[in-house]
């Protein structure tokens, strides 16, 4: 009778623990990454998405979550956001600022093609904010008027995140 090799039947159910441990990290890894995009996003709890103000200050800020977030949408759809591309600006402006000989007016000319690009996206935001402001009732454009004041009124770093009233934007 031939009697088994120890090192052969221990080294099968390390291989599997090795593979099953491998797995576990992967999973957790996916989770902590959706985790953490989501909070990243701003996309998480009741503080609406993150500020996407574009020149527009203590107005969105007073604007409920939900209206932040349909002005969001309005850009995304008008493509003002992508268009904007500011990583793709400041890669630009990298490379004339890294530039050897060094020539201010590459520098300058991406510069100006980067404010350009924000130029129109505060328009377009600007638009957008009119354009949900027209759809409001008076009821709720008092709320909002009164909420930009009070936002006013407070010390910077403290003004609000989003009104509380209605949240409605619209009859």
């Amino acid at each position: 009778m031939r009697m088994a090799d120890p090192t052969r039947t221990a080294g099968k159910p390390r291989r599997l623990w090795r593979i099953v441990l491998v797995i576990s990290l992967a999973l957790n890894l996916a989770v902590a990454g959706v985790v953490g995009g989501a909070l990243l996003s701003g996309r998480s709890g009741d503080g609406g998405p993150r500020a996407f103000e574009l020149g527009l200050g203590p107005l969105t800020r007073t604007l409920a979550p939900s209206e932040r977030r349909e002005i969001g949408r309005s850009l995304r759809r008008s493509g003002a956001l992508r268009q904007m591309n500011p990583r793709e600006g400041y890669r630009e402006m990298a490379a004339a600022i890294g530039a050897d000989p060094f020539d201010v007016s590459a520098l300058q000319a991406a510069m100006a093609a980067q404010s350009r690009r924000f130029d129109t996206a505060q328009d377009a935001a600007r638009a957008a904010f009119v354009a949900m402001i027209t759809e409001m009732t008076p009821e709720r454009r008092a709320e909002l008027a009164a909420a930009l004041l009070d936002d006013l009124q407070r010390p910077r770093g403290q003004q609000s995140g989003g009104s509380e009233g209605s949240g409605g934007s619209g009859g």
